[in-house]
């Protein structure tokens, strides 16, 4: 089922996708946050979902609320005003509401568990949001952070502060991607709440960190540090693998990477277990 249309907390509509039938589910729901300037048809996340489809899984997808695509145009960043007043907490209710739209019309039949699948900034709120719910059996996380904020640039954040909005550039799409300063005070009024740290420490659900060693954009020592963290957490390394574990947008081949399958190889086996 393609662009189901859910509500966010704040009223904002938003797209979910369900990847996979009910009466071929054998192992549970996958639901899967996607990153920054991510979207749920990105590049090789359609393919990625269909293949935990075929091993058993029901795949669910969406797109945050406020990460910039619209309704009409699910792949595109057409509102450039949302993504500036995107922000964490924002993104954490957004995966709570589609963790009780499966739980209400998917668990409600069949009675498997959930999971939480992560990418990046996807894979910090994941955990987030494990770490308050209890009906998350297990989170795998890819090429995750183990911090907001960690990698923020002093100079921008001044800038932020003093002009109320910085811009970065998309470059794939050219466009200069505003940032208000919204996002950097929702982070320190809810910092208990937001500290992946934390988190990481104290959930109780199993967690399986798969990330790249040359991760150009989240660097390895993340992902150790997190199984550091934590005794109840597995690691799986993949050598010379990059943030996006060889894919890219668009993609147009018919099979996928090979260390995007490694990944999945390794999530499959731990959501199994």
């Amino acid at each position: 089922m393609k662009n189901i249309l859910l509500t966010a907390t704040d009223g904002k509509k938003f797209l979910v996708d369900v990847f996979g039938e009910e009466q071929n589910i054998k192992h549970g729901i996958i639901v899967f946050a996607h990153g920054f300037k991510g979207f749920k048809d990105w590049g090789t996340f359609p393919l990625i979902a269909q293949t935990f489809a075929d091993n058993g899984f029901v795949f669910v997808s969406f797109n945050f609320s406020h990460n910039g695509t619209t309704i009409s145009n699910p792949s595109a960043f057409d509102d450039l005003e949302a993504f500036g007043n995107n922000n964490f907490s924002k993104e954490l209710n957004d995966l709570g509401v589609v963790i009780d739209y499966v739980f209400d019309k998917i668990v409600s039949k069949v009675n498997l568990p959930v999971f939480l699948l992560g990418h990046s900034r996807g894979g910090g709120i994941a955990i987030l949001r494990a770490n308050e719910d209890e009906r998350i059996s297990k989170v795998a996380v890819w090429g995750s952070v183990n911090q907001f904020g960690k990698f923020w640039k002093r100079d921008e954040m001044e800038r932020m502060k003093r002009d109320g909005v910085i811009y970065i550039s998309n470059a794939r799409t050219n466009q200069q991607m505003p940032i208000y300063k919204q996002l950097y005070e929702d982070y320190e009024n809810n910092i208990a709440r937001l500290h992946i740290p934390n988190a990481v420490k104290n959930m109780k659900q199993p967690l399986l960190i798969v990330h790249g060693t040359a991760d150009e954009t989240v660097p390895y020592s993340a992902a150790t540090e997190m199984h550091d963290w934590n005794a109840n957490t597995m690691l799986i390394r993949i050598e010379n693998g990059n943030h996006t574990f060889g894919g890219k947008h668009p993609w147009l081949e018919k099979t996928l990477p090979r260390d995007t399958l490694s990944a999945i190889h390794g999530s499959t086996k731990f959501f199994r277990e």
